[in-house]
């Protein structure tokens, strides 16, 4: 009877030993990734903020050409301004009069002088584009005072024709 559990015993060592080594190939020997956000996952997709452009060096012949550009914008704007306000007494005339009559012709008439006057602020507008498609297709930077004097341009023909427009509409049949 000795040789019994002694043969038993080799018995569930072998077993333990075999189970032992299933286990081992059980595991899983391969490290997959991790699911969790990366770091870079977690910066977001937003574009980075560009650099800052240097500013452009002084232009002074371009510097020139806009104080031209400048006085010329100057005295066109007056010329507006005095023909507006004609414009407006007429049209203040005209208000009770009927279609046809001579106040209400009189400030239609005003009212078209002041459409080629504004047309003197549009000049104005061309020409500064110009100067900027030049210096774009030059493939130099924008130039601060030419877009401030483009963008002032612009506001003033607007309000141009805003009070052009408000004048049409204040007469009869508008």
């Amino acid at each position: 009877m000795c040789p019994a559990p002694a043969f038993r015993s080799a018995r569930v060592m072998a077993l333990l030993a075999a189970l032992a080594s299933v286990a081992g190939c059980a595991k899983d020997r391969t490290v997959y990734p991790s699911l969790a956000p990366r770091p870079n996952e977690k910066l977001g997709f937003a574009e980075p903020a560009a650099p800052a452009a240097p500013e452009p060096a002084a232009d002074p012949a371009l510097d020139t050409a806009l104080a031209r550009i400048a006085q010329q914008q100057a005295e066109a704007a007056r010329d507006f301004d005095r023909a507006a306000t004609r414009a407006e007494t007429l049209a203040r005339a005209a208000r009770g009069a009927k279609v046809g009559s001579d106040a209400w012709i009189a400030a239609q008439t005003a009212i078209a002088d002041l459409d080629a006057l504004r047309s003197a602020n549009g000049d104005t507008i061309d020409t500064l584009d110009e100067l900027a498609r030049t210096r774009a297709a030059a493939l130099r930077p924008a130039y601060a005072p030419l877009e401030n004097a483009l963008t002032a341009a612009r506001a003033a023909a607007a309000a141009q024709t805003a009070r052009i427009d408000t004048l049409a509409a204040s007469l009869p049949g508008a």
